[in-house]
């Protein structure tokens, strides 16, 4: 059996789950999320646990038991606590600006880059160099980040760029002169 598959997911108080064939949603106080699982994979909701249930022991069910069990207990997570991703902004005139409908960000090119947030994600610009992004979504909220981070990725030789908080950057010795 696999360790993660085999666990139960606890149901909180106040999240409705509805399964129906291999189709599962959930609601709860910070939205509502919904997903197609594998038609493999055997999902039973009682007293407020869920839990997953694979047919044999093939290596492809072992793998699916777990991941299945994982997007589960994600959606249940993320719409009782949500998820939220930090990144830091490092270089001197670099500039992030919040706007109604996404992020104006000017990094260094000659241009500013507008991002628009997707529905369900939520972007905040508490510091003028920190990034917030948070969603009931895990999935969407780490897709989101890796999108900003990509516009101007830290550079080796001095750090400059877009990083996720708490990410150290291997910095490389520069050509030294004689």
């Amino acid at each position: 059996m696999s360790r993660i598959g085999r666990a139960p997911i606890a149901v909180p108080t106040g999240v409705e789950v509805k399964i129906t064939d291999h189709h599962i949603l959930v609601k709860g106080s910070k939205g509502q999320l919904e997903r197609e699982l594998h038609p493999a994979m055997t999902v039973q909701y009682a007293e407020d646990t869920i839990s997953v249930l694979r047919p044999t022991d093939s290596k492809l069910h072992r793998a699916l038991h777990g991941l299945t069990r994982a997007l589960i207990n994600n959606m249940v997570k993320g719409v009782t606590d949500g998820f939220k991703k930090e990144l830091e902004l490092v270089g001197l005139g670099y500039r992030v600006e919040a706007k109604p409908r996404g992020l104006l960000l000017n990094v260094g090119f000659s241009h500013s880059i507008f991002l628009q947030s997707p529905p369900g994600i939520k972007i905040e610009v508490p510091k003028a160099n920190n990034i917030i992004v948070s969603g009931c979504d895990k999935e969407l909220v780490g897709q989101v980040a890796a999108e900003i981070r990509a516009i101007r990725k830290p550079e080796p030789y001095k750090g400059k760029g877009l990083r996720y908080s708490g990410e150290t950057v291997k910095t490389k010795a520069g050509k030294t002169a004689k």
